[in-house]
């Protein structure tokens, strides 16, 4: 039997006026989703447990079957595990966005979704020029990075930064950053930090290209989503299956790392709306030759979502159903071996709201041993008729893999 996930980062949605109150799930053009929801079984869960924050590494972890409430220790320490970067004792890791700021307000989260290329020269000089015995950056995937305090050699108490007040960029847009720098013990620390790659940032080489070319300049670092390292069983030992993991994102590959999902890179994959959805299907299914279980993971919805773009998240919800969905399920007809796969979003980012809500998100499973239900297409709106409720997210996986 093979396993197969398929998460649509932030593929869940609110009524929207433009759309007759329907969500992007309701209209998009996507057979393969509701070809699974047609012949399989089909609910709603909650993937972010009550208290914690509505974030994909909260939600990703529930949909892996680890329950967050127990294992979540922050994000920066998952996306450190697939960086190779080893976090010590008295190490406390931080995601590190690189930003736009504008007239003292957060303009950008992503600095125009700035290319590797770019970024790795201004994490490099931040490091150099910010960088210490206390702390060291290390570049990503776009506007994605990692900042690692050590806090001793900072002189300060490791509680204090891992307490720290800190806010996501990509929930302040459009509004004052003076209101959402850190808060607590040790936010002079960090705030000084941010504040001083302003002044250096402003004027460098690629942000000035970036200005003349009319895009948004990488001219803040933002520090945020900080913990230390986790410690999880593995999936292997969980559930008795060998598996891969695929995303663009340091944070999803981080994560399988930690619980024994090899990390596939693809060729290909940058966690935008031009990622390259077949060959993330291919390669999954190529894993599949070998092992049992494979979680695919697509961001481009959710950064639809946070752009606010209806466009590009219908669109990247029918690339998804084609090229991801479509792909697995014509595989398996071809060679009619036994199969399960699951299609669920991670969390909800609405077009209205702009950032990741807790709302309970639908998922759709079918395959060998997965009865067939009454719900005839694939929504939040169809899920919601169902008489299956998962409250507690992680308990799915449960779910999907033994019944």
């Amino acid at each position: 039997m093979k396993y197969i996930v398929l998460v649509g980062d932030g593929m869940a949605d609110r009524p929207l006026k433009e759309f007759d109150d329907k969500t992007p799930l309701e209209v998009a053009r996507m057979p393969n989703m509701n070809y699974i929801a047609k012949e399989g079984t089909v609910g709603c869960t909650v993937t972010v447990p009550q208290g914690l924050s509505p974030a994909s590494d909260v939600a990703n972890m529930a949909l892996l079957g680890y329950d967050p409430r127990k294992y979540y220790s922050g994000r920066g320490p998952l996306e450190a595990a697939n960086m190779g970067v080893v976090l010590k004792e008295n190490d406390v890791a931080f995601r590190c966005n690189v930003v736009t700021v504008s007239d003292d307000k957060m303009a950008d989260y992503s600095a125009g979704h700035i290319t590797n290329k770019e970024a790795h020269v201004i994490i490099d000089f931040v490091n150099k020029r910010l960088g210490s015995e206390a702390i060291r950056f290390y570049p990503g995937v776009s506007y994605r990075h990692l900042a690692v305090i050590n806090s001793k050699k900072a002189k300060l108490k490791k509680e204090d930064l891992i307490n720290a007040i800190c806010t996501p960029p990509h929930d302040i847009l459009g509004k004052p950053i003076a209101r959402y720098l850190p808060r607590g013990a040790a936010s002079g620390f960090l705030t000084d930090l941010m504040l001083k790659s302003q002044d250096i940032l402003a004027s460098h080489d690629v942000n000035r290209v970036r200005v003349d070319l009319k895009e948004n300049p990488a001219n803040m670092i933002w520090l945020w989503g900080q913990g230390i390292k986790p410690t999880m069983p593995l999936f292997s030992k969980k559930y008795n299956l060998k598996g891969s993991i695929i995303s663009a994102v340091d944070l999803i590959k981080g994560m399988g790392k930690i619980i024994d999902l090899e990390p596939i890179d693809v060729p290909g994959a940058t966690g935008y709306y031009d990622t390259d959805y077949q060959a993330k299907a291919d390669y999954a299914l190529n894993s599949l030759k070998k092992k049992d279980f494979v979680f695919i993971h697509v961001e481009a919805p959710d950064e639809a979502g946070h752009n606010g773009d209806v466009r590009q998240k219908l669109l990247a919800i029918e690339n998804f159903d084609k090229m991801v969905v479509g792909t697995v399920l014509n595989h398996f007809k071809e060679t009619k071996e036994d199969f399960r796969v699951l299609v669920v979003p991670d969390h909800a980012t609405p077009i209205s709201v702009r950032t990741h809500t807790n709302d309970p998100v639908p998922f759709a499973m079918y395959g060998a041993g997965i009865k067939k239900d009454s719900i005839k297409s694939y929504s939040e709106v169809e899920a919601k008729k169902s008489k299956l409720f998962i409250e507690d997210g992680y308990k799915l996986m449960d779910r999907f893999l033994k019944e």
